[in-house]
């Protein structure tokens, strides 16, 4: 059984470790921001490419087949 900490020592050492944290820039953020963006925009591109060939692909089957 783990032993309790008590709320005091708790917040302590959550401040501890809070303070041990490298936060990234402002610049850090912006470029990973954009590049989140980027990749988002990239992969909407993709899906939406396999979906249409695919459908594409669907349609020349079926309408082989009837």
């Amino acid at each position: 059984m783990a032993s309790k900490t008590n709320p005091i020592a708790f917040l302590q050492q959550v401040r501890s470790e809070t303070a041990k944290v490298t936060w990234p820039s402002r610049r850090e953020t912006m470029i990973s921001t954009i590049m989140v963006f980027v990749m988002v925009f990239l992969a909407a591109v993709f899906f939406f490419a396999a979906d249409q060939l695919l459908g594409w692909l669907i349609g020349l089957i079926l309408s082989a087949s009837a």
